[in-house]
């Protein structure tokens, strides 16, 4: 992983075990439904940060070097991982 974004990553994942923390103490104590609410919105949204840092990684790393590389099954491959992710993260309308 390249260092910086390793760094950010790292800094992220500790400020969501935080923030989780901090959900989980409010829902046990029965907060204000509105109150963990947002903390867990919160949550998504710094998960989504960690995401995008991860993301970068990869595509700055093992995309890069597997696009450059003349192996078509290596190439084939890195793109059905990037359209799985895709459609894992589309959103779904009903």
């Amino acid at each position: 992983m390249i260092q910086d974004i390793k760094k950010r990553a790292t800094h992220r994942s500790k400020i969501i075990e935080g923030q989780f923390k901090g959900l989980v103490k409010a829902i046990e104590n029965e907060e204000y439904c509105i109150d963990i609410l947002t903390q867990s919105l919160a949550i998504q949204q710094s998960l989504k940060s960690l995401n995008k840092l991860v993301l970068e990684n990869h595509l700055k790393t093992h995309v890069k070097d597997g696009m450059g590389s003349d192996d078509t099954e290596v190439q084939d491959k890195l793109i059905e991982e990037l359209i799985d992710l895709y459609e894992l993260t589309a959103v779904k309308s009903k």
